[in-house]
């Protein structure tokens, strides 16, 4: 690959400078057709006071075509003093627009609703967002834009208002052996789209972060990732552990 299309990628990060609980991951652009997997995450946050935010989901995915992935998540949440409790319920759908290794660089999308379970949330969220990924030598790296809107049904409040969100998710692999990568990780949330927070109100975090797959023949596998963010941002979490474990058949 030409160091013109590396500085062509390097710009899309940060162009755009999602909105990322502790046990959000990073998306990826690619689709296998038939692949099935049941998907695990978890994460961990604490900020400066000592408070700690959990998260974890438990998901059911589906390769539906060589373009279309789609996954359905229950999600739990724990803090503020409450024990874990029943989040969310959320529908996922990636696209990968163009053919891996096609253009020099692969470019998908990711789509989200997500329905609140508690009371007194919107009735609904929704997040989308373009997907890069391109290669540098041993090198995999990544670069997502997200906007998520909430969303009130038609008998709730209506002076309350959304604002449409905008943040980036980021990453850099090195592909050392199939079983085991290392890289870093980043994510960050910057406020409306049209007007960002003040420096001091966004949210960005990064760190090291190692991944896997370990195949267990038959087509199933086994694939790992995970990453130790720290603040980058005085809004940020102190610290950041998340966590995702996939079983593919």
């Amino acid at each position: 690959m030409k160091l013109r299309h590396l500085a062509i990628f390097l710009g899309i990060v940060h162009s755009g400078i999602a909105l990322a609980g502790p046990s959000d991951y990073v998306y990826t652009p690619n689709v296998e057709y038939g692949e099935r997997e049941v998907d695990f995450k978890f994460g961990s946050a604490r900020d400066g006071s000592g408070d700690r935010q959990q998260a974890s989901s438990i998901g059911y995915g589906y390769g539906a075509s060589e373009r279309w992935f789609t996954e359905i998540y229950v999600k739990y949440e724990a803090g503020g003093g409450e024990g874990n409790h029943l989040d969310a319920l959320e529908w996922e759908n990636k696209f990968q627009l163009t053919e891996t290794g096609e253009y020099p660089i692969d470019v998908g999308l990711i789509t989200e609703i997500e329905k609140p379970h508690r009371k007194g949330e919107p009735s609904y969220e929704f997040k989308f967002g373009p997907l890069f990924q391109t290669e540098f030598g041993k090198l995999q790296l990544n670069a997502n834009l997200l906007f998520e809107r909430k969303f009130r049904g038609s008998d709730e409040d209506a002076t309350v208002q959304h604002n449409t969100e905008f943040g980036y998710q980021w990453q850099i692999k090195y592909r050392w052996l199939p079983a085991f990568e290392y890289g870093l990780q980043g994510f960050g949330e910057m406020g409306k789209w049209n007007q960002w927070d003040p420096r001091d109100q966004q949210n960005h975090r990064f760190g090291p972060a190692i991944f896997g797959k370990i195949t267990l023949g038959n087509r199933q596998a086994i694939r790992y990732n995970a990453a130790w963010l720290l603040a980058a941002s005085p809004a940020a979490p102190d610290r950041t552990f998340r966590l995702q474990v996939e079983y593919e058949y």
